[in-house]
Parts: structure tokens; C-alpha cells; sequence
């Protein structure tokens, strides 16, 4: 069982998250603590796709 770091996609750094390879997110709003942005993903596979960028 493969697990990975969910990375921002705006800054590419580390979330507080972890990711499975069998989880699937929709709809996720992914917080990055470092350039403080909310980010809606879906998630399969290991494989991340963006929805909407949010700007706080």
C-alpha cells in the first residue's frame, strides 16, 4: 500500500495530509498552511486533479 504527501498545487509544498493509493476525494478543499489558499480537488488513484483555485 503506496501512501504520498498531498502537495499544493499552487506551491507544490507539503500539506498536513496524507494520501492512500485506494482513496478517492471529491470535492476536497485542500488548505495549504504555507500560502495559506484553499484549492477543490478530486482524488483517484493517486492521481490529483484541480477543480477551483479559492484566494483568502
Amino acid at each position: 500500500m503506496r501512501i504520498e504527501w498531498l502537495l499544493c498545487p499552487i506551491c507544490k509544498s507539503k500539506t498536513r495530509l496524507q494520501l492512500r493509493e485506494d482513496t478517492e476525494l471529491k470535492n476536497f478543499p485542500l488548505y495549504c498552511p504555507k500560502c495559506k489558499q484553499e484549492t477543490l480537488i478530486n482524488a483517484k488513484d493517486l492521481q490529483i486533479t484541480v477543480i477551483q483555485k479559492r484566494e483568502h
